[in-house]
């Protein structure tokens, strides 16, 4: 039985519609899917786009991202089976440090001070392992506390060496139960700290060490730096101060100065350059540092050159404690009248002493050494300044580089000079 629409439909339509009629009703009909089909669209878009970001921005860093995952799943495709985790190293291995091994340095021959050097070709006994942290390790205090007070279980320093030291310790460091804390009022040799620092400084012509940045001394190089008490008021006046210091067997210059959050690194100079290059420092300093300056022809204060800048200063500080007319005084004077002899080689002048303390001031100019009658010391090949680790040589270096620039010429603001603009560049 049919439906009352469809008799409705035929009493107006007839028994059949027409075929433009039923044309008439598929158009109709694709007409709404695509009006409520872009509607919808529309609706939806609105609802779940979000900005794209562009595609270049970051494509420096999805490359690199890219590289990185490179090589990881390279290596676990081709080295997985052989992957092993490191175990801990024994308790006699807690002071190694890679390429110093002294025995070793001494059974292969090296002695008077090379054995100290480091020699990365001497071979390696054991297998690779995790050195080990001191027992009661802690993280540093924060700076600038931690520049004044560390923990006494990071360091080598036992509570029975502290108390079997001399008055010297003691009075620079005060052992608390679980805390080392240094006074920089205190120093090694001086009187202080601070009035050390502001005799140089008035050694050199200015009113305190507060003026050394504005005289051009932006970075010091602290050759056997102790407790680096010298090293961290030279910092608390924005100068960068390196330690430097020979190895020991239980690093305690180094690791001291890097507990008190100073750069340090171990270094030694008895038959090897230093792993700086040329002209890298505006002051040197060395307070009974062990060295022997008048040793092996002054090729140790040809070193000093090399590093240090046009017109820097190398400071020296060799107190004795006998009386006058001892041997260790005549030692002295005749030591001076070498290095005096050596330093007028290399176009160096004597500018300043003061009791114990002597200053040289290193020559800006660079045609001194060509022009030197006195002078012995040959010029380096031209294009020569490979420091690192090579064995040290007796020519004058840095005199044809671009960055021989006095350090009198620079701003006395932290800004570079126009000269320096000319070398390193704006940015």
């Amino acid at each position: 039985m049919r439906s009352p629409l469809l008799n409705k439909l035929s009493v107006i339509f007839g028994p059949r519609p027409p075929v433009s009629w039923l044309l008439l009703c598929f158009v109709s009909v694709l007409a709404l899917i695509a009006v409520f089909g872009s509607s919808s669209s529309n609706s939806f878009d609105s609802v779940t786009s979000t900005p794209v970001p562009e595609i270049f921005t970051n494509y420096r860093r999805l490359k690199e991202q890219a590289a990185v995952d490179y090589f990881e799943l390279r290596t676990i495709l081709s080295g997985s089976s052989r992957q092993r985790e490191l175990g801990l190293c024994g308790k006699e291995r807690e002071n190694y440090v890679p390429c110093y091994n002294v025995t070793a340095n001494l059974i292969s021959g090296f002695k008077d001070g090379e054995e100290f050097d480091r020699r990365c070709e001497v071979p390696r006994q054991g297998s690779w392992c995790l050195v080990r942290p001191p027992k009661d390790y802690k993280i540093p205090l924060r700076w600038p506390a931690g520049r004044d007070v560390i923990w006494s279980g990071n360091i080598k320093i036992t509570k029975d060496q502290f108390l079997l030291s001399g008055g010297v310790t003691k009075r620079i460091m005060l052992l608390e139960e679980n805390q080392i804390a240094f006074h920089p009022e205190d120093g090694l040799i001086f009187d202080g700290v601070n009035d050390y620092s502001r005799q140089i400084a008035e050694m050199l012509g200015l009113g305190s060490d507060s003026e050394l940045f504005q005289a051009g001394v932006r970075t010091v190089l602290d050759i056997g730096c102790g407790f680096g008490s010298f090293g961290a008021h030279l910092v608390s006046l924005k100068l960068m101060t390196l330690c430097i210091a020979a190895y020991e067997a239980t690093g305690s210059q180094v690791q001291l100065a890097l507990e008190r959050g100073l750069p340090a690194m171990i270094g030694n100079f008895i038959s090897r350059q230093l792993p700086y290059p040329s002209l890298s420092f505006d002051m040197v300093h060395c307070a009974q540092c062990g060295i022997v300056w008048d040793k092996k022809e002054g090729v140790f204060l040809i070193e000093i050159d090399r590093l240090l800048k046009p017109g820097g200063y190398f400071v020296l500080t060799s107190p004795t404690s006998k009386p006058q007319g001892s041997s260790t005084s005549m030692k002295k004077r005749n030591m001076l009248t070498l290095l005096e002899q050596y330093t007028e080689k290399i176009c160096w002048s004597l500018i300043a002493q003061q009791d114990d303390t002597f200053i040289w001031q290193k020559t800006a100019d660079a045609h001194c050494y060509s022009s030197n009658k006195k002078s012995d010391v040959p010029l380096c090949k031209e294009g020569y300044d490979a420091p690192y680790y090579q064995a040290l040589v007796p020519c004058i270096t840095g005199t044809s580089s671009k960055r021989w620039i006095p350090i009198q010429n620079r701003s006395s603001s932290s800004d570079l000079s126009s000269a320096e603009l000319e070398v390193h560049g704006k940015y």
